[in-house]
């Protein structure tokens, strides 16, 4: 088993807390960091039937079993527990009793937010981040990074990527969407979710994307909520430093993990990676959802912004570390370029002034921090220890 950058956090929290909840896609790798953070505590895994019919139609009668602690896995599954487990642990007045995982971040945040506010430690986990997957794949290739993912199984158990990721589709089409019932026709929803993949790291249109797909711009809203609830997409907000008409206010689109995506725009070498016209985009979402895990994996919150104005300057990302802004570009080229760097200080000049450095993540060779007119420049597989670096010396 590899050793989960955000493991640590995960125990901490639970000597702090009675209850620690963990949610992430599906197969990111949260049963297998609880059971082996927790080898002491009982795992219940409320995806077995006779188990949630037990949890569901006994709640106390569960708990007199399990209520010295436990692994409670797909807690979403029973909702209704979660209001007994509150007086349970109120009544208990103790931390470090359970551990609750989930793959429906929207849905049980809310239950959450009603049952457990203030007593449980809320973290994220995403599929492996780039140091993670290089401990089983080492010497990866950009474009067989791209193609591949970084769900754990691909990795753990030397999966096809094309054929695990549409395994993981299609498992997700009929257990997860299904179950939110609200979708009717799957197989347009099925186009919607590819008709997404081709606009990643693209400026968020509701209305052309439920055009293109054949349905309502209210539909097409509410699908992209079920997407985002389920951990396959994201947006990422602009900065708004300034009430102007000059920026940019819809967010861009992304996938939580680029193996998805590649899939679902049919790529199925990495070959095919390397001259799809939408190498730049996956390359984008690659770093940007790198920058993401490295949140998450610190047990904090998501400071993910982007800079645009109606002119085009952009920064890809924005990040605030404590009162500071940190402008990012991301290019898929190898060669560096005048250019990028020019950019970056045109977006610095336009942000507060708080903005305190910048970085350039190119697909590049070589040393992952070299300093260049004032920006970091380094390649994804540094992009996570450079920032690192960089908060450490703000914070």
């Amino acid at each position: 088993m590899i050793d989960r950058a955000i493991e640590n956090h995960l125990v901490n929290l639970f000597d702090r807390y009675p209850v620690v909840t963990l949610t992430g896609p599906r197969q990111s790798g949260k049963t297998t960091l609880c059971r082996g953070a927790f080898p002491r505590l009982p795992y219940v895994n409320l995806e077995n039937l006779d188990t949630r019919e037990f949890a569901a139609s006994d709640p106390r009668g569960f708990l007199r079993i399990h209520g010295e602690g436990a692994v409670l896995d797909e807690i979403q599954r029973v909702p209704t527990l979660l209001s007994y487990l509150q007086a349970h642990v109120d009544e208990l007045r103790r931390n470090g009793l359970f551990v609750l995982t989930g793959s429906r971040q929207l849905e049980l945040g809310e239950a959450i937010g009603q049952s457990l506010a203030g007593r449980t430690a809320l973290l994220r986990l995403l599929p492996f981040s780039i140091e993670e997957a290089a401990r089983l794949r080492p010497g990866m290739s950009t474009d067989e990074m791209l193609h591949a993912g970084f769900y754990p199984r691909i990795y753990d158990q030397n999966l096809d990527p094309t054929q695990a990721l549409g395994d993981y589709f299609e498992t997700y089409i009929e257990r997860d969407v299904r179950a939110f019932g609200a979708i009717r026709n799957l197989s347009a929803f099925q186009k919607f979710v590819r008709l997404c993949a081709g606009r990643i790291g693209q400026l968020l249109n509701v209305l052309s994307l439920g055009n293109d797909a054949g349905v309502s711009h209210t539909t097409a809203r509410e699908w992209l909520s079920i997407l985002e609830a389920s951990y396959v997409v994201f947006v990422n907000r602009p900065l708004l430093p300034n009430i102007s008409k000059r920026q940019i206010k819809a967010p861009k689109l992304y996938f939580y993990d680029v193996g998805l995506a590649s899939y679902l725009l049919g790529i199925e070498t990495p070959r095919q990676v390397l001259s799809h016209p939408l190498r730049g985009s996956l390359f984008e979402n690659l770093v940007v959802v790198e920058a993401l895990k490295h949140r998450f994996n610190q047990g904090k919150r998501s400071n993910l912004n982007f800079y645009r104005d109606s002119a085009g300057l952009e920064a890809d990302l924005v990040l605030s570390v404590a009162d500071r802004l940190i402008a990012v570009e991301i290019k898929a080229g190898a060669t560096l370029s005048s250019s990028w760097f020019e950019s970056l200080h045109k977006v610095r000049k336009a942000l507060p002034g708080g903005t305190c450095g910048m970085i350039l993540v190119h697909d590049g060779d070589g040393d992952s921090d070299v300093v260049r007119q004032d920006v970091h420049v380094t390649h994804p597989a540094g992009f996570s220890a450079m920032l690192t670096r960089m908060e450490n010396e703000l914070e």
